[in-house]
């Protein structure tokens, strides 16, 4: 039995819809009748190899689109809390992108139903804890910022625990969705933006002073700014690092050249995710050989997930039992 499937794991970074294997994309395709830019899972394998992030970005646009329907949005997640249990995964942070799928036809409740019913099914099927939060992408306007964060709050209850930004951070500052995070911040769900990932020190500053961060999708160009990475590790700010995702859109030029033992050098805690895990073909066991790789265990990413979890109580206490008593 492999290492990765004993040891247990907490994912806080990974987009639900990046996470769908080819096989189940074409069955949704076909389903809904989209077409994807691919009519094989050999051809769709090829597209998968990015030039840097804008192509990531393009064939996301392009794949995406075929989750459409409230059947599919909780296919989505018990398929991947399957997937992620596999590795050793005992608690996840999935997130999923509302704005996009009500753009593709369904409703705002049909999506956060099936988002919110497909994490009941996996407690109930697969026995792991999934949250979500909401991903509002950089290119909407406030109006739509603000629709999502009324939404998130009102499916806090079930299972709902955090809204963020992603998509391009060039051009796309974080500043302006300031109102919809401190609406959802006084609501009670907590602040996860991407940030430092495309772009550097700015975007980091912006998703801290503006956004009110309690974690940072990726950070890991805040290695570029001494003062900034100090700040961090200060505020105790979890970055959630992906190196292979990093690796495939051109982020960084080589694991060797990763940026996450300088982040931890510099005290920052880093927990460990996947990011688009089908995308980038990778998975949850070998994020963290890679990260070991690199002089990071399993234990100190472990410890950083249970830092940076936005749970409840009792799920902290659960992931804590874990850390005390798991022989490391």
């Amino acid at each position: 039995m492999s290492s990765d499937l004993i040891t247990p794991k907490i994912e806080l970074h990974v987009h639900l819809e990046g996470s769908v294997r080819p096989h189940d994309l074409f069955e949704m395709a076909k389903r809904n009748g989209y077409a994807l830019p691919a009519t094989t899972e050999a051809e769709l394998t090829e597209l998968h190899k990015f030039r840097d992030f804008n192509h990531f970005l393009e064939l996301w646009m392009l794949t995406t689109p075929a989750i459409q329907t409230e059947r599919d949005f909780r296919q989505v997640v018990v398929g991947y809390a399957e997937e992620a249990a596999s590795h050793g995964a005992v608690y996840i942070e999935g997130i999923f992108t509302p704005a996009e799928r009500v753009e593709g036809g369904a409703s705002w409740d049909e999506v956060f139903t099936g988002f919110c019913d497909g994490i009941l099914e996996a407690k109930e099927c697969v026995g792991i804890d999934v949250r979500l939060t909401v991903d509002i992408p950089r290119w909407v306007g406030l109006d739509v910022a603000m629709e999502t964060a009324r939404h998130a709050v009102r499916y806090r209850d079930r299972g709902v625990v955090g809204i963020g930004i992603g998509g391009p951070e060039d051009g796309f500052p974080p500043e302006p969705f300031g109102p919809a995070f401190r609406y959802a911040k006084d609501e009670g769900l907590g602040s996860v933006p991407h940030a430092g990932e495309a772009a550097g020190a700015e975007s980091i500053k912006g998703a801290i002073e503006v956004l009110q961060a309690d974690r940072l999708r990726h950070g890991i160009r805040a290695v570029e700014d001494p003062g900034l990475l100090r700040e961090i590790a200060a505020r105790s700010i979890v970055c959630d690092v992906c190196p292979v995702s990093n690796l495939r859109t051109g982020v960084v030029p080589s694991l060797s050249e990763h940026p996450l033992p300088l982040l931890v050098a510099a005290g920052v805690s880093c927990s460990i995710s996947t990011d688009d895990p089908a995308m980038f073909d990778t998975d949850l066991g070998h994020e963290y050989d890679v990260a070991a790789q690199m002089g990071y265990g399993a234990k100190p990413a472990f410890q950083a997930g249970v830092k940076g979890a936005l749970c409840d109580d009792d799920t902290r206490s659960a992931l804590e039992r874990i850390l005390a008593d798991h022989p490391w």
